[in-house]
């Protein structure tokens, strides 16, 4: 002979309690504002930031609350440096398919006092290692790095400069639609 079904799916006596969780509650940021130069969107050409600012045709390094149009991709003394900006094509990689980038992209975070702990890297559509001779000289600076696809770097400098501060994360984004020329 079959057993009845269950009456209540409860292990225990019915909960007289009310523990339904209000996930609003657990927002610990929500009442946090956003940075001015916190990124609403990454373009295919450029980004899109919280304070209505469109940079479109180079990249963007994020620094110490402000925004700087970034082209690491121009190399200084180039002849063709002025097609290089407005195309958005040159050379990032090395021969090994590594970013790199030269010292005066980084010139910023030279004089900038006091420096960021952290910066945030985003190397495009997709995740590119770094040469290491960039993350010495970075490092040598006293900044931490961390590398990512530019979305996801977007991201996370959104969630790190809301949490700590513009002061102590930096971000140097590569746009969406780089093109490395051959």
């Amino acid at each position: 002979m079959p057993s009845k079904p269950p009456k209540s799916r409860d292990r225990g006596p019915k909960s007289t309690e009310d523990t339904q969780t209000d996930f609003a509650e657990l927002d610990v940021l929500r009442n946090t504002i956003a940075p001015a130069t916190s990124i609403d969107a990454c373009t295919h050409n450029g980004f899109a930031l919280n304070n209505q600012v469109r940079i479109s045709g180079s990249g963007i390094l994020l620094v110490g609350g402000e925004a700087f149009r970034w082209w690491p991709w121009v190399k200084e003394g180039a002849a063709d440096a002025a097609g290089d900006m407005s195309h958005m094509t040159g050379k990032l990689l090395n021969a090994m398919g590594q970013l790199k980038v030269g010292h005066q992209s980084w010139g910023v975070l030279e004089l900038v006092y006091p420096k960021p702990d952290l910066l945030i890297i985003g190397t495009g559509p997709s995740v590119t290692p770094i040469a290491p001779a960039v993350r010495t000289y970075l490092n040598h600076l006293g900044i931490r790095l961390e590398i990512q696809d530019t979305r996801n770097a977007a991201a996370q400098f959104n969630l790190l400069a809301t949490e700590r501060g513009v002061g102590q994360v930096a971000a140097a984004l590569v746009p969406m639609g780089w093109k490395e020329r051959r």
